[in-house]
């Protein structure tokens, strides 16, 4: 086992030189993402700044490379539980609160009025009925696949254009309190922000998901390689035609390791990475998607879902039982999850509040689920020093993937998180939003983010992702059958990066592959 990462204090001592963070001090009206925030200094900063520096040395592995989540990290394990774990570096009395999340993660939700008062109100309209349900092994989920039952992991958002003088959302007018103009949309009328492909007895369910495949060929130096680009359909709609100009999305369910890392990463940090105007001609301009905390009432930066529209792993982990589950929280309290008012049945069928919460699952039962999902661990790198993997680390460097998957942050000082506080974390994302190209794109808006933005997905771990969910699906529908089919569909501003690794001897690909499913 690599034994866990030094404290991160003592690494950022290391050196004499201090180098000053690069890029706009945080943005004052975003709200940080936690409450427990310890201020950081600037001779801190400035220390934290030469630690999370990109190399320029590929002949060995960096310090502590091989602990991706710091002292956080957990041995990589080779059966499907490596996305299972507990954070490394968790007491043995919090790990209690993390067994019982993790019931509470894999609970099968039953349909009100129950005698099991504390698992009813499922749905009525719902896409699973429990989390583990979509987040696989709590890895990633899957598109279709022939002969499968259904089509759990993986559903369509919808939304349609917000026309004439509808009244603005809080997030819409604080964007436009700052000068901009972002597409405006609204959830379908009748069918909510998603489509539920399942339903309780005696109500139709929404859709049923289709999906037909087209094989692209492209050609690349001593190679050829074969994509496959979908259509997407809502069949068997239950409730009507969608509205005009409806916009459909496809989500699978991303994997949940790493979650309260990636919450931890200091506002200025992420926003230092943003370069809108691609001030520096490298072709590259992410931005930061701005989303409305229904928890704190305020504009915070998101970090969570495929567009970032999700500001906290509790938030996200609420939104995600009102829209997956149908389960009602304190966030969000309506008992019929994403039923609409046109759909009457659906709100007048039972539900399993709670008379003195007023919730399906109460305030402490959605902390548990926060605090399981905020420490799923990040496994340790395997083959961190092999000489294929640190050809392939340069290669990934030469493209300049790096430029939106960030290797490296350090997280903030956190009191009452020692798991996420004041590590050093590999991720490789700036959790910005991109312009993707028109190949990837779903033509939806959403937030700030355009019909072909989508945020950095991170990539620790997702070489475990056949160990761990027996299937090698990536990008947001999972389209890609293999790590080097989801590069070539990389567009827009990762173009040159993907002409880059077209352009490569089949060596060098291979090599490029080999790092990336070392992560």
């Amino acid at each position: 086992m690599t034994p866990p990462a030094k404290p991160i204090l003592t690494l950022l001592r290391l050196g004499a030189c201090a180098v000053a963070l690069a890029g706009p001090a945080a943005a004052t009206d975003l709200a940080e993402p936690l409450d427990n925030i310890l201020p950081r200094d600037k001779d801190e900063a400035a220390r934290v700044a030469m630690v999370t520096r990109p190399t320029q040395d590929f002949s060995a592995p960096e310090k502590f490379e091989q602990n991706p989540a710091g002292a956080a990290t957990t041995r990589a394990r080779s059966d499907a539980d490596a996305f299972s774990q507990s954070s490394g570096n968790m007491t043995f009395e919090r790990e209690l609160d993390f067994k019982v999340g993790n019931g509470l993660f894999k609970k099968i939700w039953v349909s009100a009025p129950s005698s099991t008062l504390a698992s009813d109100g499922l749905g009525p309209l719902y896409n699973a009925r429990a989390c583990q349900r979509c987040h696989l092994k709590d890895g990633r989920g899957h598109p279709p696949e022939p002969g499968a039952p259904d089509n759990v992991s993986i559903f369509l958002r919808i939304s349609v254009p917000a026309h004439g003088g509808a009244p603005l959302s809080d997030i819409e007018a604080f964007l436009q309190s700052r000068g901009e103009t972002p597409a405006r949309t609204r959830p379908d009328p009748v069918y909510g922000g998603q489509l539920q492909d399942f339903s309780l007895p005696g109500l139709p369910a929404e859709y049923r998901l289709g999906v037909t495949w087209q094989e692209v060929e492209v050609p690349m130096n001593g190679e050829t390689a074969h994509l496959r680009r979908p259509d997407w359909e809502a069949l068997e709609l239950g409730y009507g035609p969608l509205a005009d100009g409806a916009m459909l999305s496809p989500r699978v369910a991303p994997q949940m390791i790493g979650l309260g890392l990636l919450e931890a990463i200091p506002t200025e940090d992420i926003l230092a990475h943003a370069d809108p105007e691609d001030r520096d001609g490298d072709g590259i301009s992410g931005r930061a998607q701005i989303v409305w905390s229904f928890e704190k009432g305020a504009p915070m930066l998101g970090r969570f879902g495929w567009k970032a529209g999700a500001p906290s792993v509790r938030e996200q982990s609420a939104a995600a039982f009102a829209g997956d589950i149908g389960i009602s929280t304190p966030i969000f309290r309506a008992p019929s999850g994403d039923c609409t008012t046109a759909q009457a049945l659906c709100i007048a069928a039972p539900d399993g509040s709670d008379p003195d919460t007023g919730a399906e699952i109460d305030a402490t039962g959605l902390d548990l689920v926060t605090f399981y999902s905020r420490n799923l661990a990040v496994p340790e790198r395997r083959y961190v020093d092999a000489q294929d993997v640190l050809r392939g680390k340069r290669i990934f460097s030469e493209a300049n993937c790096t430029g939106c998957h960030v290797p490296k942050f350090v997280t903030n000082r956190l009191d009452g998180q020692p798991e996420q506080s004041f590590q050093l974390i590999w991720p490789y994302t700036d959790l910005l939003l991109h312009d993707m190209g028109e190949g990837l794109a779903d033509n939806r808006p959403e937030g700030r983010a355009s019909g072909t933005e989508w945020k950095t997905p991170p990539l620790w771990g997702i070489g475990l992702t056949p160990q761990v969910n027996g299937h090698s699906y990536y990008l947001h529908d999972g389209r890609a059958r293999s790590l080097l089919e989801a590069v070539l569909w990389h567009g827009g501003e990762a173009a040159a990066a993907r002409d880059h690794v077209v352009a490569l001897e089949p060596e060098d690909r291979a090599a490029l592959i080999a790092f990336l499913e070392s992560l």
